[in-house]
């Protein structure tokens, strides 16, 4: 069978269909000779006459008659596989898609996407994950649909990535810290009381180099693993939190921003996806949502 051609299973199907060459020859748009080699040819194939001579016409032999309903299965299974994706039937769309993105992204963006998914798709679930490192395998066995996050040096080559938007580090106290009253210098910003969020990859570590090449160190007093402990830790007390200022948006209300008296490089929040799905057209809708929720964030923020 290494020589099947299985396009004879196309013509086989439309034999048995009109059970005629001449018929046969005229669908498929081919001359009667080259259909009576393909009907050979199949015989060949299938060891069976398929189609025999009864008067003027051609009947189906019992084997032909056996496998007219699976050869019609396989062709309307095979186009298919081949047909373009037909055009996405939104209000029909049942599917529950994965987001893995670090503490403040849901909190900040999720309210927006979720009210944007439910206005155009009303059977789509969103499952919000948490991001614990930079590992790309859950976006490659499909565990995971969508990511948010900085391009690092573990994400796989292969990874598709589109930025969402700017952000940059600020420091954030409670309302009446004293740092929320007067002039921030590098040494009173250091000298603070600070909680410190240490993970696996993770770009806080330019605020210490800052400080470093001015000769300060921050008065750390407890470390956590994310950002939104962290903040939770400086809105109860006199503790200081440093964190992206626009993607842990919605975990700061009530409390006082301040920029950071030290020169830190903005970065780059960007979308993560397993090139597999570039073409799916839920997951193009999905995408297209995502960057528009982040820009609809950023035209609020700006107001």
């Amino acid at each position: 069978m290494d020589s099947l051609d299985l396009n004879l299973l196309v013509t086989l199907d439309v034999l048995l269909d009109e059970g005629s060459v001449v018929g046969a020859a005229k669908r498929l748009q081919l001359s009667a000779s080259a259909m009576s080699r393909a009907l050979a040819r199949l015989r060949e194939v299938t060891g069976d006459p398929l189609l025999v001579r009864a008067g003027r016409g051609l009947v189906p032999t019992p084997r032909a008659l056996q496998l007219r309903w699976n050869v019609r299965q396989v062709v309307i299974a095979a186009e298919a596989v081949l047909r373009p994706a037909l055009k996405l039937d939104l209000l029909s769309l049942a599917r529950t898609f994965s987001i893995r993105s670090t503490e403040g992204f849901a909190e900040t963006f999720g309210a927006e996407l979720i009210a944007r998914v439910s206005a155009e798709a009303p059977l789509v679930k969103l499952s919000f994950l948490t991001k614990q490192d930079k590992d790309s395998t859950p976006l490659r066995d499909g565990t995971v649909d969508l990511e948010t996050g900085v391009i690092g040096r573990m994400m796989g080559p292969e990874i598709r990535a589109v930025g969402l938007f700017r952000d940059r580090f600020v420091g954030v106290v409670r309302r009446g810290h004293g740092l929320s009253k007067g002039g921030i210098t590098p040494e009173r910003y250091a000298a603070a009381r600070h909680v410190v969020v240490e993970r696996r990859g993770l770009r806080a570590a330019m605020v210490d180099e800052a400080l470093e090449r001015v000769g300060l160190v921050r008065n750390a007093v407890a470390t956590v693993g994310g950002f939104g402990p962290a903040i939770a830790l400086a809105r109860g007390s006199d503790i200081v939190a440093t964190v992206p200022e626009r993607h842990t948006a919605g975990l700061c209300d009530g409390m006082h921003l301040f920029r950071l008296p030290v020169p830190v490089e903005d970065f780059t929040i960007s979308l993560f996806w397993h090139p597999r799905l570039d073409a799916d057209p839920a997951h193009r809708w999905l995408r297209a949502l995502v960057l528009d929720a982040c820009k609809g964030a950023k035209r609020r923020t700006s107001s």
